[in-house]
């Protein structure tokens, strides 16, 4: 049962822990524009909120997130402004998720599929299952991968990795996934919860300033090298392959 107000999240509070799920398990969590919505809302709050220390980002049900709900019907948008803003809304959320003031663990289970896989790799630590399944089929299905996931995997697991992942739409278990560095620990699934609380506990156990000064500094030299940030146009090019028949076939039969 969604919480606060949202639909597509469930917000859990507890203490200086605060729990947000993706709340559609029948859909193995697929996100649409509302889901999408509600989760910038909540991360752009979460870090206003002083009273929570640790934000863990988890999924109902058997999967974590299985990307993009390729049912939704959405209504025209009124303007071509509108419709930029709806194409860019993933990149919003992803940086609302790495710009929060409040570390970030991702628990990953089931699968982490294209928008999920770029959710979980925003958060500052990402805790996943031997069974987990990894990967991002954008380019499979005829269009690049939006969301800056892109840069934010070159920074994660490096240009050689990332590429293999990106470019060949290679499926990655939870083993493989850890060795990338897509996850700092995989673990059995009966494992998942223990862990993900063992991350936290540590995170509250060191002084709250400094755990978000440090990632405040990892946030900035991460962005040292960059000239430009060319995933502002990520939405743009989306949404040009999605008028192609190529990406129409491909994305109508997954």
């Amino acid at each position: 049962m969604a919480t606060d107000g949202y639909e597509r999240i469930d917000i859990e509070r507890d203490g200086p822990v605060t729990r947000i799920w993706l709340d559609r398990a029948d859909k193995r969590n697929a996100h649409d524009q509302l889901m999408l919505a509600e989760l910038l809302d909540a991360f752009t709050t979460a870090s206003a909120d002083f009273e929570t220390r640790a934000i863990v980002l988890g999924g109902r049900g058997p999967s974590f997130c299985a990307g993009a709900d390729r049912r939704e019907q959405l209504e025209p948008a009124a303007t071509p402004r509108e419709d930029r803003y709806r194409s860019q809304l993933g990149r919003r959320v992803t940086r609302a998720i790495e710009e929060c003031e409040v570390p970030t663990v991702a628990r990953v289970h089931g699968h982490a599929a294209g928008g999920g896989s770029c959710l979980a790799v925003s958060c500052d630590f990402r805790i996943t299952t031997e069974s987990c399944l990894w990967w991002v089929p954008e380019v499979e299905l005829g269009t690049p991968l939006p969301w800056a996931g892109t840069p934010r995997l070159i920074a994660e697991i490096g240009m050689a990795r990332a590429r293999r992942y990106v470019m060949l739409s290679e499926r990655v278990d939870g083993p493989t996934a850890e060795a990338w560095g897509l996850a700092n620990e995989c673990v059995a699934d009966d494992q998942l919860d223990a862990t993900v609380d063992r991350f936290v506990e540590r995170l509250l156990s060191l002084p709250e300033l400094a755990v978000t000064m440090a990632k405040a500094h990892f946030r900035g030299y991460g962005r040292l090298g960059s000239l430009g940030d060319l995933s502002e146009t990520d939405g743009d090019l989306s949404s040009l392959v999605r008028g192609t028949d190529d990406f129409r076939q491909r994305f109508a039969g997954f």
